[in-house]
């Protein structure tokens, strides 16, 4: 088994490196550490970054995974071929440019693609947002699924995701205590299809509404409060049509050994309690 300690970054393409870099900043709230002729590295937390702009296709979308040691990098790569899937070895110059000691790149079952790192560079300084976002961290991702059913098996089976509810076909998945790191929407193709910063309250999700409405910032869904996490969280539309989510007060998992996930039909009531309707955020399933 494959064992992930923690999500730790994402990297989306873009035509636009001036327009993303100013979205991630200006209404985001990140911080530029690092801004290269094609590339621009954004922190919410203790990391380097956790978000990396390149400049090129937006169908480039990458997450990754961190995990404990050089050890399991290779014990990870060997059960990966094992299974058929082709694994590529960073390179140190691909290492570098994520801020990683070494990784390895491969496909889910979907088709997206995954990388998993070794010794993701840290930063002294503390994270200190271009506006008053109160963000705390990047906290979890979206994955587009074909086949949600077949993905779950591949993240709890192959990986260590746990399975923490479910709303339809759509598995709600944890490699720590946090409700969810990772939630797997059908898809007609591969993608992220969310990407989530956690904020410290309920005020701070509701200053940053007020703050996309000045904006014009498309608001797919919210503000709200999840049944199933109990987050308080509100989605919004940014560069290239990527779905980002602010969100707070999410519930932790402290009985590994005997939580049983629940099952939520396929409803607006499942995906929020308040009534808010996620407006085509979420397909059927």
């Amino acid at each position: 088994m494959i064992h992930l300690d923690d999500i730790t970054y994402v990297r989306l393409g873009t035509p636009d490196l001036d327009l993303a870099a100013d979205f991630a900043t200006r209404i985001l709230g990140l911080e530029v550490t690092e801004r290269g002729a094609k590339s621009v590295h954004l922190r919410s937390d203790a990391r380097a970054h956790t978000l990396c702009y390149v400049e090129g296709d937006p169908a480039y979308q990458v997450a990754g995974f961190e995990v404990s040691d050089a050890a399991e990098l290779a014990a990870a790569a060997e059960v990966l071929e094992a299974l058929g899937h082709r694994v590529t070895a960073g390179t140190p110059g691909e290492a570098a440019a994520r801020g990683a000691h070494d990784f390895i790149g491969f496909d889910d079952p979907s088709g997206n693609r995954i990388e998993l790192v070794l010794r993701p560079e840290y930063r002294g300084p503390r994270y200190y947002g271009t506006r008053d976002a109160a963000i705390t961290g990047f906290n979890h991702i979206g994955l587009n699924s074909t086949d949600p059913v077949r993905d779950e098996i591949f993240w709890t089976r192959v990986c260590n995701a746990r399975v923490s509810d479910r709303i339809g076909t759509i598995p709600l998945m944890r490699i720590n205590r946090i409700h969810h790191t990772l939630a797997l929407v059908r898809a007609e193709g591969p993608g992220i299809q969310h990407i989530n910063h956690q904020v410290v309250a309920r005020e701070d999700v509701l200053r940053s509404w007020q703050l996309l409405i000045r904006h014009r910032v498309p608001i797919v869904f919210g503000p709200g409060r999840h049944p199933t996490s109990g987050a308080n969280f509100i989605y919004f539309r940014g560069p290239d049509g990527m779905v980002f989510e602010y969100s707070c007060g999410v519930d932790e998992i402290e009985d590994e050994t005997n939580h049983r996930p629940r099952s939520f039909s396929f409803e607006p009531a499942s995906l929020c309690m308040w009534g808010a309707r996620p407006g085509g955020l979420i397909k059927g399933t």
